[in-house]
């Protein structure tokens, strides 16, 4: 089993006439597969990273020695779990939208499109499910991991070469839809091609797709715009995307304050994130559109129409999860509701 690694200080100052407290070092290895810009990271390192020192240091007991492993430096987005999993780093970025078989619960409203825009209401919503709902944290705790804090998208559009005036524009198109998005191109003509921000430039530029599904806090670091210059907005809404975890085995070692300051400083990691998605998405809109990209709005009849034409995406995913997977959606869904949000479909009807 793998423990904190804890050095006491090498020796006790003298301190108004008595002796201080040794304080100790809590070696952590955090790290991610994007870059520090980008908007599920950023927060790791400018919120979680400082908060967690700020926490400790009141007490004194405890400091933390990080490092540091951000941007893809030792691991890909591919492997996002296995690497937090294994402990391989201690707290990382775990992408659950490419874990479809294995952590297939948390893929929850990337079966349900339409339901909400609304990224800071999903970050309350699965943080607070992800600790209070079982059958969500034993899914965490089976892949030996600690789930901290949510991470979120803001709103789907289309990012492409072309723009989108009717569903008929979708059709022989090859978009990239990572993982379980794909399915939001079902019925529409499109085909989906799976890929990550990190893979999306190069995607387009070389002609291996058309475009792609995505949000403009992510297209805006990544500056997909420049060969995607056509931006239709649709609306898909605001996704779940996976969480910032801890290494199941690391986290039980941890003194108990070194645990609650991890909690804590999860709490406000989340916040830090909506606001960070918030302001980004905000600004990149103005930015992108000074660079020259053109914004086009999908009438609502079109958009009704992708809705209502969609299959019943959920069906298979409530095959593959069970119980659990019902249990999940109706939570989800009624924490929807119970916050005034009326999705565009209601994927729970019928359970």
């Amino acid at each position: 089993m793998k423990h904190a690694t804890l050095t006491a200080a090498t020796a006790l100052a003298v301190f108004a006439g008595g002796w201080a407290a040794a304080q100790q070092s809590v070696t952590v290895n955090i790290g991610s597969s994007h870059p520090e810009a980008n908007i599920w990271v950023y927060a790791m390192k400018n919120t979680f990273q400082p908060e967690v020192d700020r926490i400790l240091a009141e007490s004194g007991e405890y400091e933390v020695n990080w490092n540091e492993a951000y941007g893809g430096t030792l691991y890909k987005f591919t492997d996002t779990r296995e690497v937090v999993m294994d402990g391989i780093v201690d707290v990382g970025m775990v992408g659950t939208v490419w874990e479809g078989s294995t952590m297939p619960l948390q893929n929850v409203t990337y079966f349900t499109p339409f339901a909400t825009p609304d990224h800071k209401l999903i970050i309350e919503i699965f943080d607070e499910l992800s600790e209070e709902l079982p059958e969500l944290r034993d899914s965490w705790a089976e892949n030996n991991m600690v789930h901290l804090s949510s991470l979120i998208t803001d709103s789907y559009d289309i990012y492409a070469t072309f723009p989108v005036n009717t569903l008929d524009d979708l059709q022989n198109r090859k978009l990239n839809a990572p993982g379980t998005s794909a399915n939001w191109l079902r019925g529409t003509g499109a085909t989906p091609v799976d890929g990550a921000l990190t893979t999306y430039y190069t995607n387009i530029q070389t002609g291996v797709t058309e475009g792609t599904l995505s949000f403009a806090s992510g297209i805006l670091p990544t500056r997909v715009y420049e060969v995607a210059p056509e931006l239709t907005r649709v609306g898909i809404g605001s996704m779940y995307f996976g969480g910032i975890a801890a290494n199941m085995d690391f986290f039980d070692g941890l003194p108990e304050p070194v645990q609650s300051a991890f909690r804590q400083a999860a709490q406000a990691t989340s916040v830090a994130h909506g606001d960070y998605v918030e302001q980004l998405a905000n600004r990149a809109l103005d930015e992108m559109q000074e660079a020259g990209l053109t914004i086009h709005e999908l009438p609502e009849a079109e958009k009704t129409a992708w809705v209502e034409g969609l299959p019943n995406i959920v069906e298979p995913w409530l095959e593959q999860t069970g119980e659990d997977g019902k249990v999940v959606l109706r939570a989800y869904f009624d924490a929807l509701r119970e916050r005034g949000v009326t999705p565009l479909r209601n994927w729970d009807e019928g359970l």
